[in-house]
Protein backbone atom coordinates (compact mmCIF):
# COMPACT_ATOMS: atom_id res chain seq x y z
CA UNK A 1 0.00 0.00 0.00
CA UNK A 2 1.44 3.48 -0.94
CA UNK A 3 0.80 6.43 1.23
CA UNK A 4 -1.00 9.39 -0.31
CA UNK A 5 1.22 12.08 -0.35
CA UNK A 6 -0.88 14.52 -2.19
CA UNK A 7 -4.63 15.20 -2.33
CA UNK A 8 -6.18 18.55 -4.30
CA UNK A 9 -9.92 19.15 -4.93
CA UNK A 10 -10.81 20.66 -7.77
CA UNK A 11 -14.47 22.21 -7.02
CA UNK A 12 -14.93 23.61 -10.85
CA UNK A 13 -14.64 19.71 -12.29
CA UNK A 14 -16.01 18.28 -9.58
CA UNK A 15 -12.63 15.77 -9.31
CA UNK A 16 -9.97 15.24 -6.44
CA UNK A 17 -7.06 14.48 -7.91
CA UNK A 18 -4.36 12.36 -6.30
CA UNK A 19 -0.74 11.90 -5.76
CA UNK A 20 0.99 8.61 -4.24
CA UNK A 21 4.84 8.11 -2.80
CA UNK A 22 5.43 5.22 -5.41
CA UNK A 23 4.85 8.33 -8.08
CA UNK A 24 1.47 7.28 -9.49
CA UNK A 25 -1.42 10.01 -9.55
CA UNK A 26 -4.78 9.40 -10.40
CA UNK A 27 -7.79 11.76 -10.86
CA UNK A 28 -11.25 10.72 -9.60
CA UNK A 29 -14.63 12.12 -10.29
CA UNK A 30 -17.06 13.47 -7.37
CA UNK A 31 -19.31 11.01 -8.97
CA UNK A 32 -17.46 7.92 -8.96
CA UNK A 33 -15.99 8.62 -5.42
CA UNK A 34 -19.70 9.23 -4.20
CA UNK A 35 -21.12 5.72 -5.63
CA UNK A 36 -17.97 4.06 -4.37
CA UNK A 37 -18.55 5.83 -0.73
CA UNK A 38 -17.07 3.39 2.14
CA UNK A 39 -20.03 4.06 4.13
CA UNK A 40 -22.31 1.68 5.75
CA UNK A 41 -24.87 3.55 3.89
CA UNK A 42 -23.74 2.69 0.60
CA UNK A 43 -21.91 -0.53 1.27
CA UNK A 44 -24.82 -1.92 3.74
CA UNK A 45 -22.72 -4.28 6.68
CA UNK A 46 -22.13 -7.08 4.71
CA UNK A 47 -21.67 -8.75 1.58
CA UNK A 48 -25.44 -8.49 -0.60
CA UNK A 49 -26.46 -5.39 1.59
CA UNK A 50 -24.68 -2.48 -0.93
CA UNK A 51 -27.13 -0.26 -1.83
CA UNK A 52 -26.99 1.50 -5.33
CA UNK A 53 -26.41 4.93 -5.84
CA UNK A 54 -28.75 6.54 -8.46
CA UNK A 55 -28.82 10.53 -9.47
CA UNK A 56 -25.44 11.49 -8.25
CA UNK A 57 -23.95 12.58 -11.85
CA UNK A 58 -23.85 16.29 -10.36
CA UNK A 59 -22.96 15.57 -7.16
CA UNK A 60 -19.95 17.51 -5.79
CA UNK A 61 -17.18 17.51 -3.41
CA UNK A 62 -17.27 20.41 -1.19
CA UNK A 63 -14.60 19.52 1.29
CA UNK A 64 -11.90 17.38 2.31
CA UNK A 65 -11.10 16.81 5.89
CA UNK A 66 -8.39 14.77 7.38
CA UNK A 67 -8.38 11.31 9.39
CA UNK A 68 -5.56 11.10 11.39
CA UNK A 69 -2.63 10.23 9.37
CA UNK A 70 -4.38 7.98 6.99
CA UNK A 71 -7.55 9.00 5.72
CA UNK A 72 -10.12 11.56 4.42
CA UNK A 73 -13.70 12.18 4.83
CA UNK A 74 -15.07 13.30 2.15
CA UNK A 75 -18.60 15.70 2.44
CA UNK A 76 -20.52 15.84 -0.67
CA UNK A 77 -23.04 18.74 -1.70
CA UNK A 78 -25.76 15.74 -1.40
CA UNK A 79 -24.87 16.10 2.37
CA UNK A 80 -23.70 12.31 2.36
CA UNK A 81 -20.42 12.51 4.59
CA UNK A 82 -20.14 9.61 6.72
CA UNK A 83 -17.63 7.51 4.59
CA UNK A 84 -13.91 7.30 5.96
CA UNK A 85 -12.00 6.58 2.68
CA UNK A 86 -8.14 5.25 3.84
CA UNK A 87 -5.23 5.75 1.75
CA UNK A 88 -5.56 1.92 0.57
CA UNK A 89 -9.06 2.11 -0.35
CA UNK A 90 -8.61 5.74 -2.84
CA UNK A 91 -5.45 3.44 -3.96
CA UNK A 92 -7.64 0.92 -4.87
CA UNK A 93 -10.21 2.30 -6.24
CA UNK A 94 -8.01 4.64 -8.37
CA UNK A 95 -6.14 1.32 -9.74
CA UNK A 96 -9.89 -0.19 -10.41
CA UNK A 97 -11.65 2.87 -12.43
CA UNK A 98 -12.27 1.10 -15.38
CA UNK A 99 -13.69 -2.10 -14.31
CA UNK A 100 -15.32 -0.52 -10.93
CA UNK A 101 -16.98 1.98 -13.88
CA UNK A 102 -18.44 -0.53 -15.81
CA UNK A 103 -19.28 -2.69 -13.05
CA UNK A 104 -21.30 0.29 -11.67
CA UNK A 105 -22.89 0.87 -14.86
CA UNK A 106 -24.38 -2.28 -15.49
CA UNK A 107 -25.65 -2.50 -12.19
CA UNK A 108 -27.60 0.64 -13.16
CA UNK A 109 -28.37 -0.92 -16.10
CA UNK A 110 -29.73 -4.23 -14.58
CA UNK A 111 -31.78 -2.42 -12.13
CA UNK A 112 -33.77 -0.72 -14.93
CA UNK A 113 -32.17 2.87 -14.30
CA UNK A 114 -30.03 5.41 -16.71
CA UNK A 115 -27.72 7.63 -15.78
CA UNK A 116 -28.91 11.19 -16.68
CA UNK A 117 -26.46 13.52 -19.27
CA UNK A 118 -26.07 16.65 -18.49
CA UNK A 119 -24.38 19.47 -21.43
CA UNK A 120 -23.69 22.48 -20.05
CA UNK A 121 -25.50 21.93 -16.79
CA UNK A 122 -24.80 25.05 -14.51
CA UNK A 123 -23.73 23.99 -11.36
Amino acid sequence: MATLTEIKLNKAERELSLSFENGKSYVLSAEYLRVYSPSAEVRGHGAGQEVLQLGKELVAITDVEPVGNYAVRLIYSDNHDTGIYSWEYLEELAENLDENWQDYLDRVKQAGQKRKTFVNAAL
